[in-house]
């Protein structure tokens, strides 16, 4: 590969918020208080206008490292340059604590001396409104206020405050701690509390991790993958998004910049089914609260994605003060996506929901009340069944009658049929079994049988790469003859020469897609295993894991010809479809599932 582009930034959190932390130790995103909020550091997108938070040394030549405490959400960076080497040590506290999670709004930074005696430049120039607003900074005794901003934005510091504000280096010959608060300052001791909050953050992973369910087989990158997608999970709702950044280019001048801060019902599945597969349960749970709050607050039809707070209005703004990442424009806040219809989103809520009702580890009582929630999303399906939509790719300028969304009309009245026979409802059962027949009629009607394919939509030759999903969603049988030539159709028109997979190779609103879509690599992956080509399988997974960044954290897409990253990142979808395509392969390699005996370790499903 030659030229490649790679995200040169880890990221933490504590389900709370996120923090992106690059190689040279500043905090090129993070937004407060909530992860749709605007960024208060933000210099990936804006070099000028988005702040900093950086431990940099002052010498313009120097190395760095950085890398993860195994099986944590904690982030190191190691720097050395010619005064000597340091480490900086970064995290969001998040533990159990008086019978609930404390994940407060707070970013600790440690610093450590390693060797010689090196010098840094501490800067913190918080930014609010997008950039718009600078804080006034107002020096105590050990912190600066910064107010002017939501709320006061406190930081805590045991390093002179004279050399902070003076823009002078500082010697580091001993450990140093920064705290910065948002709303409630650091009331306690400095150096004790860091550390303190830290041990008990590195066992909470460490125990989070020791509960999961997975194989032998690519365990690292699984775990990753997981503690990944445990974070984009924001807590105090249910809600998940769908990435941690806005506006990070699809491809360099393709205009396609989008907003991802926001909780997709669709992508919120794939994450649940993830979780699901390595024996998480607790996330589902939340989302299901989510989902019961927004039905009990809707006043129509589901949209594709709501605010984390499950807000409706999403309203898409373009921020023109903004110069964008690498200068790539237009910097979107919001998502008009909210507004489309994408009706697909009703199934995947029935899918999501259906362990709750069927899994005999989860106590039916809770939510008995909420079958109204199942039997009205149901009839949602019913109602949307002859409609044309936007479908999970989100063409703003034309519908169609998309197979991804009959699919999953069918999955997921497959789901309420379940949900029905479990808890003897004949209403729910028979309109699921109407459901189910006329989705099969729809689906049928993509099928083109000279080229032996389900293509994209009723009436259409393209194809599209998510209508693999027929065949891990069990709709076509994986030992099927016409599984396979499904598949291989596929790979004839969307298969980069790389082994990448596009959504479509066909115009669209911006014209022809510049770059490939991961997850779709990733679910290939899946069908490869599931139709019996697992050599294969393999092989193109381990392929797929050079596109990771230093940290083995994935964006949502990748340039075939030289490997680079763009897209949203790190992006939700592309680490399901890692945890997913493990998951498929171990099945099929037959390799052993290492278990937590104190925790339930998959859901027991009828295939759909």
């Amino acid at each position: 590969m030659s030229s490649r582009h790679e995200y040169n930034f880890g990221v933490i959190g504590n389900c709370g918020f996120l923090a992106g932390i690059d190689k040279h130790t500043n905090v090129v995103w993070m937004c407060w208080p909530r992860f749709d909020s605007s960024f208060i550091f933000g210099s990936l997108i804006d070099s000028q206008k988005g702040g900093e938070f950086s431990l940099a040394p002052c010498h313009e030549s120097f190395e760095t490292r950085q890398y993860y405490i195994e099986n944590t959400n904690i982030l190191r960076t190691e720097v050395e340059s010619a005064d000597g080497s340091y480490r900086v040590t970064d995290f969001a506290p998040r533990f159990y604590n008086y019978e609930r999670y404390f994940r407060p709004l707070m970013l600790i930074r440690k610093i450590e001396p390693l060797s010689g005696s090196p010098r840094i430049l501490v800067r913190c120039k918080p930014v609010g409104d997008y950039g718009k607003k600078l804080p006034v900074a107002n020096e105590g005794s050990n912190h600066i206020d910064f107010s002017g901003l939501e709320k006061d934005v406190r930081l805590t510091t045991n390093i002179s405050l004279t050399y902070i504000n003076s823009d002078v280096p500082v010697v580091i010959n001993e450990t140093k701690y920064l705290v910065l608060t948002y709303g409630s300052p650091l009331e306690a001791p400095l150096e004790s509390t860091a550390e303190e909050f830290y041990r008990q953050t590195l066992r909470y992973w460490r125990r989070w991790v020791k509960s999961t369910s997975i194989s032998k087989f690519y365990q690292e990158e699984v775990i990753r993958s997981a503690l990944v997608l445990k974070i984009h999970q924001y807590e105090d709702t249910g809600a998940i998004i769908a990435a941690t950044t806005t506006s990070l280019p699809e491809a360099p001048g393709s205009g396609r910049c989008w907003d991802y801060r926001y909780c997709w019902m669709r992508d919120t599945y794939y994450t649940l089914n993830a979780f699901n597969n390595i024996g998480h349960f607790e996330e589902m749970e939340r989302y299901f609260n989510f989902i019961a709050n927004i039905y009990s607050n809707r006043t129509g039809r589901f949209q594709p994605l709501y605010r984390i707070n499950g807000e409706s209005t999403i309203d898409e703004v373009i921020a023109d003060h903004l110069e964008g990442y690498q200068g790539n424009n237009p910097v979107r806040i919001g998502n008009q996506a909210y507004t489309h219809k994408q009706n697909d989103v009703y199934g995947q809520v029935l899918i999501s929901l259906l362990p709750l009702y069927v899994d005999k580890r989860f106590i039916y009582s809770e939510r008995s009340h909420s079958e109204d929630l199942l039997y009205d999303t149901l009839e949602m399906i019913s109602m949307t069944m002859n409609e044309p939509d936007a479908g999970l790719w989100e063409f703003r300028e034309f519908a169609q009658y998309h197979c991804y969304t009959y699919l999953f009309h069918w999955a997921g009245a497959c789901a309420a049929l379940e949900i029905a026979e479990a808890r003897n409802n004949p209403k729910m059962a028979h309109l699921a079994r109407q459901m189910k027949a006329f989705a099969v009629e729809k689906i049928e009607a993509c099928y083109d049988s000279e080229r032996r394919v389900y293509t994209q939509a009723i009436g259409s030759k393209n194809l599209d790469a998510s209508s693999l999903q027929l065949i891990m969603m069990n709709y076509l049988d994986p030992n099927s003859q016409r599984a396979r030539d499904h598949l291989i159709a596929h790979e004839k028109e969307l298969m980069s020469e790389e082994g990448l997979f596009y959504r479509y190779v066909h115009k669209d609103d911006f014209g022809r897609p510049e770059t490939t879509f991961l997850v779709c690599s990733f679910w290939y992956v899946e069908a490869l295993a599931l139709v019996g080509r697992v050599d294969e399988a393999v092989a193109r997974f381990e392929n797929l894991m050079k596109y990771s960044n230093h940290l083995g954290l994935f964006s949502e897409d990748v340039d075939s010809k030289t490997g680079s990253q763009w897209g949203n990142f790190p992006q939700a979808y592309s680490h399901v479809g890692l945890v997913n395509a493990v998951y498929r392969i171990a099945k099929k390699l037959d390799h052993p599932v290492f278990y937590n005996s104190a925790e339930p370790t998959s859901i027991s499903k009828k295939p759909l």
